[in-house]
């Protein structure tokens, strides 16, 4: 039964994509990103604070990685999406989230010297071309001229946010237990969304909008990651990560459903091709090795 705990996280993400797109039409992107932190740093607080203001003296040196870990996953990646929700489909949406573990593995390469992969190599190519006949709607040359939306590029920018989130904490391994470090997170979050939040026209709350701000300030916010660690933790990193893979096929099950959004072949194409580009990254580990002649014979691949 280890699997319901990534495959509930994964589920709760995915209704999220849809909770996004939602809120385009009854909320102000600001209101929402704040509310939504705000509520998690509640709801939070009573459990958490006690042992972060004990850890105090460590977490005062980590306090500007925490800042910048808060700024990239809570202030950017979710509220470009709300930003985003406005212009693109949740189907869209589900699909761009599906290129987050690819971007990982690509700024990692970077930032943590990892070796790059055939897997790697073919993946993004496949991804990229996948993503390219998915903006496009099946029809790339239009790409050419007129390029991407602005939408699209917040979706992307979004993904590429939280993907450098994850490469940055596991190079910085900041030494705090889990709850505090999101907890500080969290708070830096809050504070950073405040004043886009303060210049924002209408920040009221409805019976319309109460719902979505709920969802996603406890189940996605709180719940989503507290599953995802313990599905993490019982089967294994790697094992749990394959389950991302379902977040597109879930949020277009549910857009398809609840919003009534329509599946094209482009769809199909376009975001099958990402996700097995995706997939191959993940799996296919073959090392790419280079060869650079010299007089002395070949140098070993670099570490």
């Amino acid at each position: 039964m280890n699997f319901l705990f990534p495959l509930l996280a994964v589920l709760i993400w995915s209704v999220n994509a849809i909770v996004s797109k939602v809120s385009a039409g009854a909320i102000d992107p600001a209101a929402i990103s704040f509310y939504r932190w705000l509520l998690a740093l509640l709801v939070l607080t009573p459990f958490v604070l006690p042992g972060a203001w004990r850890n105090r003296q460590q977490i005062k040196p980590q306090w500007w990685k925490l800042l910048v870990l808060g700024l990239l996953g809570m202030v950017l990646y979710q509220s470009l999406a709300y930003y985003a929700a406005h212009s693109v489909s949740a189907l869209f949406m589900g699909i761009l989230n599906a290129l987050i573990p690819l971007l990982t593995v690509l700024i990692g390469i970077v930032l943590l010297r990892l070796a790059p992969t055939m897997g790697i190599v073919i993946g993004s190519l496949l991804s990229f071309g996948g993503l390219v006949w998915l903006v496009s709607e099946g029809h790339p040359h239009r790409l050419l001229a007129q390029g991407m939306g602005k939408g699209e590029l917040m979706m992307f920018a979004a993904s590429s946010s939280y993907a450098l989130y994850g490469v940055l904490t596991k190079r910085w391994a900041i030494a705090l237990p889990g709850w505090q470090s999101l907890y500080v997170q969290v708070l830096f979050g809050v504070l950073m969304l405040l004043p886009n939040f303060l210049l924002a026209q209408d920040v009221s709350l409805t019976v319309h909008n109460i719902p979505l701000v709920l969802f996603a300030g406890i189940p996605a916010s709180i719940v989503a990651p507290f599953l995802w660690i313990q599905g993490m933790v019982r089967m294994g990193a790697s094992t749990a990560s394959v389950f991302m893979n379902l977040a597109p096929i879930f949020t277009a099950i549910i857009a398809v459903l609840f919003l009534h959004e329509q599946l094209h072949s482009y769809h199909y194409i376009g975001g099958g091709i990402t996700l097995l580009g995706v997939i191959l990254a993940q799996r296919l580990r073959t090392p790419l090795m280079f060869r650079k002649a010299r007089a002395d014979g070949n140098n070993p691949p670099p570490p």
